[in-house]
């Protein structure tokens, strides 16, 4: 068998319409790295997508739906370096190529011998070279068909950075608004588990946008992973049927939003939703549980507001929380921060929110958002 050279945009293209032709469950939004045990099988044309890159390299980013053979590991990525820089080429070049030699027949053991014939996989490195090109020659030569993704990781980034444009460009969105604690997260958790489109960018991101926000023990996802996690959930996505979309900023939490998203975001027909201020205190201190658990860390996450509310404030507020009075410090939350900040950020930005439908709601309860989902769903129905 051969090696058949590819490159990213025919790749990407093939893998978007087996997709379509044949829709797979989206990835959660977490999307922790797949191990080799358990990992969803990618979509033909390709029976395996394998990043052959270091545990490192393919946790910053990857291919979803690909696994992690890694030829070289971290570890010993490092010691070739040093002994490249410290000794000479040609003493690194032998010791990697004993490790890769080394690795790639552990993965041959471990995942290969099992495959039938028929078996093709799609491979790739950082650009395509030595460390794609070891394990592609050596599948060849059992007698696979291997696909070989020219230029690597480094392509496909860059094509996942040209395509998000035209991706965004043909869907209809509709933003959900309303200040701090209004629910709009669960209404847009609502509005998925009733069948309609949802882009969750807080998701994803692993952030609910605000000093606040903060996911414990998980840390928010790189920048390059946040864009190939979006680019992947419009290829999911229909673009005949709406798209339900929070009103975001730029920025959720250290990750920026693609600007073609902005921009469509933007310019949106808004929905507002309008809780009322006990129903948003205990929304917040429902969906808060570590920081009203932990006091101490909780003061010291509104440090962070000093300089924009000042020291005096902050102090009031750490001191409340010292004394149990937590929601009395939301509601001050809210009205003395939050509250300005988001109206002030909305009337600026958001195009079409003098024009919003508001929809009120008398409580948190998800009975409510239920019933706000299925009113969403059937005006979304008639107007399209």
């Amino acid at each position: 068998m051969s090696v058949q050279l590819i490159p990213a945009q025919e790749a990407t293209q093939r893998w978007s319409q087996a997709l379509s032709a044949k829709p797979a469950e989206p990835l959660s939004s977490s999307d922790a790295p797949l191990t080799n045990q358990g990992a969803a099988k990618a979509p033909l044309p390709f029976d395996l997508i394998i990043d052959v890159r270091s545990e490192g390299e393919f946790a910053l980013d990857h291919w979803p739906g690909a696994v992690n053979w890694p030829v070289l590991n971290s570890d010993e990525r490092i010691l070739v370096g040093t002994l490249y820089k410290q000794t000479s080429a040609f003493e690194a070049k032998k010791k990697g190529a004993a490790l890769v030699a080394a690795n790639i027949a552990k993965h041959i053991e471990r995942h290969v011998l099992d495959q039938p014939k028929s078996w093709q996989p799609l491979i790739y490195c950082w650009r395509g070279g030595n460390r794609s090109g070891s394990l592609s020659l050596v599948l060849s030569q059992i007698g696979f068909k291997v696909h070989l993704l020219e230029g690597g990781y480094k392509a496909f980034r860059h094509q996942v950075m040209q395509d998000l444009e035209s991706l965004i460009t043909p869907f209809r969105f509709e933003v959900i608004a309303g200040p701090t604690g209004s629910g709009k997260t669960r209404l847009l958790q609502t509005l998925k588990t009733q069948g309609a489109q949802v882009l969750d960018l807080e998701g994803l991101a692993q952030h609910k946008s605000s000093v606040l926000g903060f996911t414990p023990n998980q840390p928010q996802p790189s920048q390059k992973h946040f864009d190939t996690l979006i680019w992947e959930q419009f290829h999911h996505m229909d673009p005949s049927r709406v798209v339900y979309i929070e009103s975001e900023s730029k920025k959720v939490g250290n990750l920026s939003v693609p600007q073609a998203l902005i921009d469509a975001m933007r310019a949106s027909p808004c929905h507002v939703v309008d809780l009322p201020l006990p129903a948003r205190v205990s929304l917040l201190i429902e969906d808060y549980p570590h920081l009203v658990e932990d006091p101490v860390l909780f003061q010291k996450k509104l440090q962070a507001l000093s300089p924009i509310r000042g020291q005096e404030m902050v102090n009031h507020w750490c001191t409340l929380i010292s004394q149990g009075r937590i929601p009395e410090v939301v509601e001050s939350l809210l009205i003395n921060h939050y509250d300005p900040t988001y109206f002030s950020s909305m009337k600026k930005n958001f195009k079409q929110l003098p024009s919003a439908l508001v929809h009120e709601l008398k409580g948190h309860e998800i009975p409510h958002f239920q019933a706000l989902s299925q009113t969403l769903m059937s005006q979304a129905k008639r107007g399209a």
